[in-house]
């Protein structure tokens, strides 16, 4: 099974990707409106775009852009989840003792959230039954998710297509 896109390495997701550049309206003076510094990133195989225009370089506002798409990335695509142990390295590497170590802010976030969402799918979106299966406390799951408010809006989304209660992050 291939990976998740929002798990592969930046460099390797860029090869499926379409990078365009623009200009950006807004405050930012004459440097922004001469210099093409918006950021427009569209992934290929799942035509998922994600763009990024409030800095004034288009270094820093690609990285936003790369961000924003892992992150969109980690919402929208769902992968199946196999039987038995199907946690990855990187989620064996940060969860120690049921918790769950990683920042929002941190480039493996996304790869993080990409597999709880998957394993939360496989599993009727139970948090119970899904932090069993990842070997972290629930708590610690809806954690992971209320650090992006967009994924426990898509779980209650979801939770409530199954006419189970919402919860509360």
């Amino acid at each position: 099974m291939p990976p998740h896109p929002a798990s592969i390495p930046i460099e390797e997701l860029l090869k499926h990707c379409t990078i365009a550049k623009g200009r950006s309206q807004g405050p930012g003076g004459q440097h922004r409106n001469k210099v093409a510094t918006h950021i427009t990133i569209t992934h290929k195989p799942t035509n998922t775009t994600a763009q990024a225009g409030e800095r004034r370089s288009a270094a820093e506002n690609q990285a936003v852009a790369i961000s924003r798409l892992r992150h969109t990335l980690a919402l929208t695509i769902r992968h199946p989840v196999p039987t038995g142990d199907a946690r990855s390295e990187l989620w064996k590497s940060r969860v120690q003792k049921n918790k769950i170590a990683c920042s929002s802010k941190h480039t493996d976030y996304p790869s993080m959230l990409a597999e709880a969402l998957d394993m939360l799918d496989a599993c009727t979106h139970d948090p119970s039954k899904a932090a069993l299966r990842l070997q972290c406390s629930s708590t610690q799951l809806l954690k992971l998710l209320a650090a992006h408010p967009p994924a426990f809006v898509l779980l209650n989304q979801n939770r409530s297509k199954q006419n189970l209660h919402p919860l509360k992050p």
